[in-house]
């Protein structure tokens, strides 16, 4: 196994969304950068540190479904469910940044809809066979898992904050 480099590699989260065009694979890329730099665990007390495990693309520009026209200015929406270590975690404090860093940057461009789960909320879909939550895992695309991917290093953190 080879471990890993604390060097952000965009070009990984792009080539996992290759099926798109290449203006959707940057704002995908982008998107998935400034959720995971400005992830703020510090506005809630967890007997844990704050830790993002899963950022999962869904919806329409996973199933390869997306649309836009240009004459209406209709688009698909880009869906991200983020999975977090923890419960408290998803409490809408902690994302305030991202969300605000997110239509800031791209709002006039597409509209992003982020959904927080807990890694227990998914343990309990899988007991529980909830099939709502677990088939739009499976059909998603995995844009970042902390087991596998790289950190971003400091100065990616900076760059993504406003």
């Amino acid at each position: 196994m080879t471990p890993l480099i604390d060097v952000y590699a965009r070009e990984v989260v792009m080539a996992r969304v290759g099926h798109l065009i290449r203006r959707k694979q940057n704002e995908v890329e982008r998107i998935a950068r400034i959720v995971r730099g400005c992830f703020d665990p510090e506005q809630v007390q967890a007997p844990e540190p704050g830790q993002i495990k899963r950022i999962i693309l869904i919806g329409p520009y996973a199933r390869r479904s997306w649309y836009e026209d240009r004459h209406t200015l209709a688009f698909s929406d880009y869906e991200l469910w983020i999975v977090v270590n923890h419960p408290l975690f998803t409490d809408d404090r902690c994302w305030r940044r991202a969300r605000a860093t997110i239509d800031r940057e791209l709002g006039d461009r597409c509209a992003v809809d982020l959904q927080i789960y807990a890694k227990s909320d998914v343990r309990t879909a899988r007991a529980e066979r909830d099939t709502f939550i677990l088939d739009r895992i499976e059909a998603g695309i995995t844009l970042y898992r902390a087991s596998r991917d790289a950190p971003l290093n400091a100065r990616e953190r900076r760059r993504s904050r406003p």
